[in-house]
């Protein structure tokens, strides 16, 4: 047996003895709210965790920012020459709607080899396994072999609003060699992955005002404006049917794929009757390719929500006096969310209706890619076959949304994203979970990260 497997097999048992401290861990940041969306325990949940942070031997301090304050911690060594960014979130997202939970979001509750609870997998469960990792190896070995960072904030839910700026005010504290990231579910069933990038987030609200009032659509159909209608109309004047993007210039930023990219995605493996079940589809008529492309390299358009008028039971024959979809769009590589922010100003106001149509900017998060034969990298998908004893699946960029571009471009240091949960975690969904192997596994492996770039097996 070679002395690197002999070594973290050590590891493996001192994490195994501690099981029932992880767990516990983690349900004193589950029981603790902390919706950022609703001012619900946010500052209590950043005390709470900077204090298990210090009880963890990490020095570690709360930073204020125009928001919620980033919870801050560094274990540092003179003789250690690389350096880590943990980076997660402490802020989850609103239980609502709490009559579709199976039991309190906020107690922790175990099924069927799930711990369930919000915030479990989004992002407490997959955050706090950085913290316990680097515990268990100080109490193993007395320092670590190579120095690690924590940028834990508060504002994730909210789009980082305030992180962007908090980082670019803290470049020399959160000076690194690359930033790790677990948040996410894995690609498949006990399938790891690792993540080069992430796309990017233009978020915006349209509003049509017809009438003042509602009106009567006999008496005055054909008369009044229809709000919803109008909006109908706008929004078929900025995508196709096929999902192709009508607003100008929308697609000429985007980052051309390499071959080495192009020639990746091809080899990855792909079922898709696990994904039209995860999906909660009958089933998906994709190839490999077709979908890795639609997932990782291309952007989307997509109403997140419309209302207008009556939804109610039976009937009411009204023309609605207003209307508003919200829609978001996933960024590729390279597009600006606020160069299209301002393009679509213009497709609105070039739009002729009746109605008075008013656009609302909700969010905007810029995409991130970073190179995947970087050794760096490299080294850490090492690290995630030598924890789970499978090779992960390696995605160009994931499909969601995250504040990676905060490292790729402002640190101008390389980012990757291990995600830890389980692929049916449910996250922003009622019933959130994490399954508890995979929680378990996801500390382990930021063991294995750290004394894998350590040079320790």
């Amino acid at each position: 047996m070679k002395k690197s497997t002999i070594e973290f097999e050590k590891v493996r048992e001192k994490l195994d003895k501690e099981k029932a401290f992880h767990m516990e861990s983690l349900f004193k940041l589950i029981r603790q709210p902390s919706i950022s969306a609703q001012n619900r325990g946010v500052l209590e949940c950043a005390n709470l965790l900077a204090t298990m942070m210090k009880d963890a031997g990490i020095d570690t301090k709360t930073l204020d920012t125009e928001g919620y304050p980033v919870v801050y911690g560094e274990v540092l060594h003179p003789d250690n020459k690389l350096t880590v960014l943990f980076y997660g979130h402490y802020d989850v997202q609103p239980p609502e709607p709490l009559e579709l939970w199976n039991s309190d979001p906020f107690e922790p509750t175990i099924h069927d080899g799930k711990i369930y609870g919000r915030g479990t997998g989004d992002n407490k469960g997959q955050l706090i396994a950085h913290v316990l990792a680097v515990k268990s190896l100080l109490d193993l070995y007395g320092k670590l072999p190579i120095n690690v960072k924590f940028l834990f904030e508060g504002e994730e839910e909210k789009g980082s609003i305030n992180l962007a700026p908090f980082v670019e005010n803290n470049k020399e504290l959160l000076a690194a060699n690359i930033a790790y990231t677990a948040d996410g579910p894995m690609e498949g069933k006990d399938q790891p992955s690792v993540t080069l990038g992430n796309r990017g987030l233009l978020y915006i609200e349209l509003k049509a005002q017809g009438a003042i009032k509602d009106n009567h659509s006999g008496n005055k159909g054909n008369i009044a404006p229809n709000p919803a209608m109008d909006l109908i109309n706008l929004i078929r004047t900025m995508v196709d049917p096929n999902g192709k993007v009508l607003i100008k210039d929308f697609y000429n930023d985007i980052l051309t794929p390499t071959g080495e990219e192009l020639d990746h995605i091809r080899s990855l493996p792909f079922d898709p009757e696990a994904t039209a079940n995860v999906i909660g589809m009958h089933k998906i008529s994709l190839s490999a390719e077709e979908y890795y492309k639609k997932l990782c390299l291309s952007p989307t358009f997509n109403i997140a929500g419309f209302g207008s008028g009556y939804t109610g039971e039976g009937t009411k024959t009204i023309i609605p006096s207003e209307a508003k979809v919200k829609i978001d769009m996933r960024l590729a590589a390279d597009q600006d969310p606020d160069l299209i922010f301002q393009n679509i100003i213009e497709h609105v106001k070039h739009f002729n209706s009746p109605s008075t149509i008013t656009i609302d900017y909700l969010g905007g998060v810029k995409p991130s890619r970073t190179p995947m034969h970087l050794d760096i990298v490299q080294k850490i998908i090492r690290a995630v076959e030598i924890s789970h004893n499978k090779m992960p699946v390696v995605l160009p960029a994931l499909g969601g949304t995250g504040p990676m571009y905060v490292f790729t471009d402002i640190l101008k240091i390389p980012s990757l994203t291990v995600p830890y949960a389980n692929v049916d975690e449910d996250n922003h969904a009622p019933n959130e979970n994490m399954g508890i192997k995979e929680y378990l596994n996801g500390i382990q492996t930021t063991c294995a990260a750290i004394l894998h770039l350590g040079e320790q097996i």
